[in-house]
This record gives structure tokens, sequence and C-alpha cells, in this order.
């Protein structure tokens, strides 16, 4: 912990003025001085922050599935009205045999 401690303040100190600047060019860049950032807060602060990851994680997960339903009823949608396989695949970007185990 006092290692990343270390690292943050050096980083601070030899890029102050120009660390805005290299966090917008370089992403991973970005990523590495804020996770030491988020590593070097205090443990309330470490909580509140997984606990809005955790927040941000299952939010993004619950659009992902809803997204993918939404697809998938398309595709069903697209079976009913009888258009062939590869145009609902080209249509909603589901494999061949995605759209087939929808027809069960």
């Amino acid at each position: 912990m006092q290692l990343l401690f270390h690292l943050e303040n050096t980083i601070k100190q030899a890029f102050s003025p120009e660390r805005e600047v290299l966090k917008m060019n370089e992403p991973g860049l970005e990523k590495a001085m804020d996770t030491l950032q988020y590593l070097s807060q205090d443990s309330d602060a470490r909580r509140l922050y997984e606990a809005r990851q955790k927040y941000l994680h299952d939010e993004a997960s619950m659009l992902g599935s809803a997204k993918m339903a939404g697809i998938k009823k398309v595709a069903k949608n697209m079976l009913t009205l009888n258009l062939d396989i590869a145009t609902i695949a080209k249509a909603t970007g589901l494999t061949e045999q995605e759209i087939n185990s929808l027809r069960k």
C-alpha cells in the first residue's frame, strides 16, 4: 500500500502540469492513474467506489440482457414471417445456430 501511495505521489509530482493531457492522449495511462488514485483512498471511499462499480456492472449486464432479449424477439418475429435464416442473421447479428434454436 505504501508503494502505491509513493507511486501516486511520484506521478503527481512528475506529471502534475501534463497529467490531464497525458490522461487524454493515453487511455491506458489514464486507467493506471485512476487505479492508483483509487488504491490510495481511505477504506470508506474505497467501499463506496466498489459499490458504485458493482452497480455500474450490474446495470450494464441488465441492459445487455434486455438488448439480447429484444434481438431474439425480433428474430422470432422474422421467423414467423418466413424470412430466410441468412437474412435474419444479417439483420440481427445472431448466428444461424442461434436463430435455429429460437424455432423450438
